[in-house]
């Protein structure tokens, strides 16, 4: 009976070296293709440089042709709008920092599991399932077309418009009795600038804290993750590598 478990437990270690909640799915496809990421997710400095001058540098350009830099023909010309930069050039580039963090240190987390016998082994069925079900949905194309429009029906049309952008001109719109009426710059801005930024943050909230996930925390029992915990915690630094 041991060295069968402890068979088990093997071929599980093994099936987990590709485990992974980012590396999978439509958008990791297009990065591949794209050359902006490898199979260990590397490449992250490409990442952040290409995402955020896609998302920014347009508007900055759009801005100025329209004339709406720095000038007062509006109350918030875009280089004074704060939000924007911080939005685009610092918070979105943490954000790829983070998923390669999150892969890089669940995967280790997550053998520690079974190299430290944290699972029950009535609660390992439930465990693999966890982890299967986790990689089904995170190859899955329909999430993340359904995570897209989710963003433009709910995100852009009626949190950003309503409730988020600014009542006053702006070097993305102006307000008038119809509704926010935007400018060339605007449109770029909305539809496509806030779209990727609020897609990328729901797709690594969605990874993070998807159902699976929590299935695989409740595999453990209460007394052994205690113990655990401070194993894992005091084993060995967290792996941590990036270029």
């Amino acid at each position: 009976m041991t060295s069968q478990a402890s068979t088990a437990t093997h071929n599980r270690l093994l099936e987990l070296q590709d485990f992974s909640l980012v590396l999978g799915g439509p958008l990791f496809q297009l990065f591949r293709k794209a050359h902006l990421t490898d199979d260990a997710l590397e490449l992250v400095r490409q990442r952040m440089i290409v995402i955020s001058l896609f998302v920014w540098l347009p508007l900055l350009a759009l801005s100025a042709l329209e004339g709406q830099l720095l000038d007062g023909r509006v109350a918030v010309p875009i280089l004074l709008d704060v939000e924007v930069h911080i939005k685009f050039l610092l918070a979105l580039p943490l954000l790829n920092v983070a998923e390669l963090v999150v892969h890089q240190r669940m995967r280790f987390v997550v053998r520690q599991f079974l190299e430290r016998n944290l699972i029950p082994e009535s609660a390992l069925p439930r465990f693999d399932a966890a982890i299967a079900s986790t990689s089904r949905l995170r190859n899955s194309v329909v999430a993340e077309v359904l995570l897209i429009a989710f963003v433009y029906i709910v995100g852009v049309l009626i949190i950003w418009r309503h409730y988020t952008a600014l009542a006053t001109a702006t070097w993305y719109g102006v307000p008038t009795v119809e509704g926010l009426k935007l400018s060339i710059t605007g449109t770029c801005y909305a539809y496509i600038s806030v779209p990727v930024f609020q897609f990328l943050l729901l797709r690594w909230y969605f990874c993070m804290f998807s159902p699976s996930i929590m299935k695989c925390s409740t595999s453990i029992s209460p007394t052994r993750w205690l113990g655990g915990r401070r194993q894992i915690t005091a084993s060995r630094p967290w792996p941590m590598t990036y270029r």
